[in-house]
């Protein structure tokens, strides 16, 4: 019996749809006029920059005119490599790294450390501490500096830099908040998992949950980092040697001897002082963006 042909179809081949056109998105009037405050405030937060700029390149003669000029018609370099001999930024800027390091160090590691412990541990009179720790938050850092100068004075740790690091590296109560609250984030199964694999409670908290919370640990970071640059208060109060000076210190000695007569080297000073902060914080919002989106 010979089997009739079976016709085979040919495969079919694949339809293709058309992109859809993209719809531009119309702009409302509500829209127009959301962009337009957008863009005055912005303007008016960049002026006061746009000033200080333009003002330290003023030559003397221009700047001590009193008019104001957002566009002068002379440029003068000078005014940078003038001002940063005459505040020693080399020495200040050194000193200030090296304070605002072990600063953003010891916040990370202490504020991350009691966080850890307050969203892990279970223990008697955990929510009434936390809430006293909280609660510190309310008090002026003014109302302590006199305690903790005589507290640094009986250790001998006044014109050194220990009373500007060490606090850092005993926990801010509004970081470890932020610890706290991304630690209760992770779910209880990945800490029980770990410690049924035998991990001790320092690995779980070293490989475990702060790779969860890199986005929190920068803002931590930069914001630490701000701090401990822009601090005035605590160096004036500890440090007595010019050659301990921050930036902040600099600046305001600099400020008194040439704020009046050399109002161009006065807005370049600040302008050194203030760029290593805007250069950062530049290149490290959208982690500070994830973070709040995050959360």
């Amino acid at each position: 019996m010979t089997g009739l042909p079976i016709a085979v179809s040919p495969p079919l081949a694949p339809v293709r749809h058309p992109h859809p056109p993209r719809v531009r998105p119309t702009l409302t009037w509500m829209d127009a006029i959301a962009y337009g405050i957008l863009l005055v405030g912005s303007a008016g937060f960049l002026l006061p920059i746009v000033f200080l700029l333009t003002g330290s390149l003023l030559n003397h003669s221009t700047a001590i005119s009193g008019r104001l000029h957002l566009w002068p018609n002379q440029w003068d370099f000078h005014n940078y490599p003038a001002a940063a001999g005459q505040m020693h930024f080399t020495q200040a800027l050194a000193n200030t790294i090296f304070v605002s390091t072990l600063c953003v160090v010891g916040q990370i590691a202490s504020a991350s450390l009691v966080g850890f412990g307050f969203a892990t541990f279970k223990f008697p009179g955990r929510d009434a501490l936390f809430l006293i720790m909280l609660a510190t938050l309310m008090l002026p850092a003014q109302t302590t500096i006199v305690p903790q100068y005589l507290m640094f004075r009986d250790f001998g740790w006044v014109n050194t830099y220990w009373p500007l690091i060490a606090p850092a590296w005993l926990g801010s109560p509004f970081f470890i908040f932020l610890f706290r609250q991304a630690f209760m984030q992770i779910p209880d199964e990945l800490i029980e998992a770990a410690r049924l694999d035998g991990a001790t409670w320092f690995r779980i908290y070293r490989q475990l949950m702060l790779p969860l919370c890199k986005p929190i640990i920068t803002v931590v970071a930069i914001y630490s980092f701000l701090g401990a640059w822009n601090d005035y208060l605590a160096p004036l109060v500890y440090i007595n040697n010019p050659i301990h000076d921050t930036l902040s210190l600099a600046l305001a000695g600099f400020k008194g001897e040439y704020g009046v007569s050399r109002p161009g080297y006065l807005l370049a000073a600040t302008t050194l002082t203030m760029l290593p902060c805007l250069i950062i914080f530049s290149f490290t919002q959208r982690f500070v963006s994830r973070a709040v989106q995050s959360n």
